[in-house]
């Protein structure tokens, strides 16, 4: 056993060789004996004819079909061809082929190169599966970049774990603080309701409210609306009869008292111009035009600071235009002065009329008395 140690211990870069000495030590023991159909001494050409593979191939070729034999015949490959002697065989073609292109490249390089060129084609596949497949070079050297490829895993994993504690730590102070902050809103709201029903029943007891219109009786109700809850256009309606109106509201009204406002005095003054204007008058008319655009200008701007606080799109209005609010003043005096026309021909009908029923009667009243004379 001691043997099988020792043989084992020095063929362990040949994976493939172990099985194979096993075998052949227990047939010893067991009295077998293996046969070969190769002589001791083989040529290149059966070695190439037995690994099927020409005869000017290189080593990484010769290692490519040993693996694929391999897999093919080796005992342990559980492989339905599996064949223990017809591996033997490839084994031992497969080590003269290499032995002899290891000669041949021996011969064109130095002892140096020839070492250090050794050292890197002798490794089988399977040396390369362990380490995880890290690293490079000799497996002493594949050994301690595989360590320090471990310590680099393991550092970034404690970096990870320290993370993720981190943000789990951040989230949960987050949420902490949402909650102190959410407890302290619901108790000043309670706070001041609080308050607010202890200055209404210091109120009631104080007796304020004895006095007021309407004690102990309903609310009237307001003009049903469709479109609001009745108990908001109720509250809406208490407040604009107190005077609380909201901003954009007030400021509606406000622009169109203006413009009716500025339309007004802008008739009132053409009305004291008169018709025909002289050149005088229209300077004065041009003068108070020019007033007149400034205003408007005024309130233009107000009606961008309306646009901006008023709730609904459809109620947004549009600036005045200076020209057509001049125009429409001017057509409103003329109009005006066609009904004052129109008055005046209908109060000297009326007169013409009064005159003329005027004379009849006088006319009747002369022939009556001329008939009562005769």
């Amino acid at each position: 056993m001691k043997l099988l140690g020792i043989l084992l211990a020095q063929n362990s870069k040949y994976s493939f060789c172990a099985p194979v000495i096993l075998y052949r030590i227990l047939c010893q023991r067991s009295g077998l004996r293996l046969h070969s159909t190769f002589n001791q001494k083989r040529s290149i050409r059966d070695c190439c004819r037995v690994l099927n593979v020409p005869e000017d191939c290189s080593a990484e070729e010769v290692k490519h079909s040993y693996r694929n034999l391999a897999k093919k015949y080796h005992p342990d490959s559980g492989s339905i061809t599996a064949d223990a002697n017809k591996f033997i065989q490839i084994d031992e073609a497969y080590r003269d082929l290499l032995a002899h292109l290891s000669e041949e490249t021996r011969k064109g390089e130095s002892l140096d190169d020839d070492d250090s060129a050794t050292d890197f084609k002798i490794p089988q596949h399977r040396h390369y599966l362990s380490y995880e497949g890290v690293g490079y070079g000799t497996p002493s050297q594949r050994q301690k970049q595989y360590i320090q490829f471990r310590v680099d895993r393991a550092s970034e994993h404690v970096l990870d774990f320290r993370k993720q504690k981190l943000e789990r730590q951040s989230a949960e102070n987050t949420m902490i603080a949402k909650d102190v902050k959410q407890s302290k809103k619901v108790k000043i709201t309670q706070a001041v309701e609080r308050l607010v029903e202890d200055l209404i029943q210091e109120s009631m007891a104080k007796g304020d409210f004895d006095n007021l219109s309407g004690k102990g009786k309903p609310l009237q109700k307001f003009s049903y609306c469709p479109h609001v809850d009745p108990m908001t256009h109720n509250l809406n309606r208490i407040l604009i009869d107190n005077g609380y109106q909201p901003e954009w509201i007030v400021l509606q009204k406000e622009i169109r008292e203006s413009i009716e406002k500025l339309r007004s005095e802008a008739l009132a003054s053409r009305k004291k111009l008169g018709d025909p204007m002289t050149n005088a008058t229209s300077e004065q008319w041009d003068k108070i035009c020019e007033h007149l655009k400034e205003d408007i200008s005024q309130l233009n701007k107000k009606i961008n600071d309306f646009n901006l606080v008023v709730p609904l799109l459809n109620r947004q209005m549009v600036h005045f235009k200076a020209d057509k609010v001049i125009s429409q003043v001017e057509q409103a005096y003329l109009s005006l002065k066609e009904n004052e026309r129109k008055t005046s021909r209908e109060k000297k009908a009326d007169a013409q009329l009064d005159d003329k029923q005027f004379n009849l009667k006088q006319t009747l009243m002369s022939l009556i008395k001329q008939f009562k004379m005769s």
